[in-house]
């Protein structure tokens, strides 16, 4: 993994390379961010930098030796913990050093996923995932052998909240007194399950969300979706790339046109229009629907806070800005609550399976009442 493969970030970029270029890499650093965050993706680049044998002001220079085999995830000095179970094809001594090759597959063809899609990838059915007291051993036998290749060994494990006690207990003594030309990179989701004796022995690097304009950037290259699209997908993944993939084969309406043609409706008190809409809103089938409804609190936290202060938009594309302002024109303190949680229980009913036109149309009545309120 390069830097130049993931989207934005710039900032977190630079800060890696300089302390790469400065000489300042501390043995132990978390990369914390969110599911769908680029922590693993910046985990991999930094160190595929860090062992380059020609590297470059921003980048490493992906042709050397080193670069080669980092990229595919097959470098002697790299090697990976991630959380496993026992399988079909994996029955004993569940170590991470098994699923090497599933590991290189499921990384390679999306960074940005998450502990339930890797493991659905190695067939671990219903079972829970864990790095077991086992791994600690391997771990400690791992960092004894020194460098074959590369300035550094590297270790990179993949949300280490999940160790067994016994097995953090180990690479806090590791932390403690680490072994020499030897990094960890720990690529956390969740600080606050980690040993707090952990987190203190390591540097921390926050990793952000992705912002709405790096969503659309990533799927417009990456899944050759148009910039209305891409825009639409954005606002339901809420930073995450992993997110975003999924809703990129769920999300196949125009919402904001649908969206927009409801709020009218409403505050027309059109009902006749309203039922139709429910017909087209009962077909859309309940991801769509609850996609759908998320996409429309969205908009309309966006129509809030446009009418508390402009500035506070970062973005919006020509047809929603006009709608967002006329809208916020008739969003008041008095409504502006009760039409918010008019969606979130439309939403809550869709998603236990309550009929879809009659929470359409339910929803609608208590939504015109609401905006006849600020006339």
């Amino acid at each position: 993994m390069f830097f130049s493969q993931i989207t934005g970030h710039q900032e977190t970029k630079q800060l890696l390379l300089k302390s790469v270029q400065h000489n300042h890499v501390a043995h132990a650093q978390l990369f914390l961010g969110q599911e769908g965050s680029a922590n693993l993706a910046l985990a991999l680049a930094y160190a595929t930098y860090i062992n380059c044998e020609n590297k470059q002001p921003d980048d490493s220079c992906g042709a050397c030796n080193s670069c080669v085999k980092m990229n595919k995830l097959v470098h002697p000095d790299f090697n990976f913990v991630m959380p496993v179970t026992s399988t079909k094809s994996v029955t004993k001594d569940v170590l991470s050093q098994k699923f090497l090759n599933e590991w290189r597959e499921f990384v390679l063809a999306n960074p940005y996923q998450g502990l339930n899609e890797w493991m659905q990838h190695i067939g671990a059915e219903n079972k829970q995932g864990m790095i077991s007291k086992e791994e600690s051993r391997q771990l400690v036998k791992l960092v004894s052998l020194k460098a074959f290749e590369g300035d550094y060994k590297i270790v990179v494990i993949w949300l280490p909240e999940l160790m067994h006690s016994a097995a953090a207990n180990a690479l806090l003594k590791l932390l403690e007194e680490p072994p020499a030309k030897t990094l960890f990179l720990l690529v956390s989701q969740s600080a606050e399950k980690l040993l707090a004796t952990i987190t203190s022995r390591t540097q921390i690097v926050q990793v952000r969300a992705f912002t709405e304009q790096e969503v659309i950037a990533y799927l417009q290259e990456s899944y050759k979706l148009d910039e209305a699209a891409a825009y639409q997908v954005a606002q339901l993944a809420e930073g995450s790339l992993n997110a975003a993939v999924k809703l990129t084969s769920e999300v196949s309406s125009d919402y904001f046109t649908f969206f927009t043609d409801w709020m009218r409706h409403c505050y027309s008190y059109k009902f006749a229009d309203v039922v139709d809409m429910s017909e087209k809103f009962q077909t859309l089938g309940r991801e769509n629907q609850k996609n759908f409804l998320l996409y429309a609190l969205n908009l309309f936290r966006k129509v809030m806070l446009f009418g508390i202060d402009a500035s506070m938009i970062t973005y919006l594309p020509p047809n929603e800005l006009d709608f967002v302002q006329k809208f916020s024109k008739v969003i008041t303190h008095a409504n502006a609550g009760q039409l918010a949680e008019e969606l979130n229980e439309a939403h809550y009913h869709i998603e236990r399976n309550a009929n879809p036109k009659m929470v359409f149309v339910d929803s609608s009545i208590q939504i015109a009442g609401y905006l006849r309120n600020s006339r």
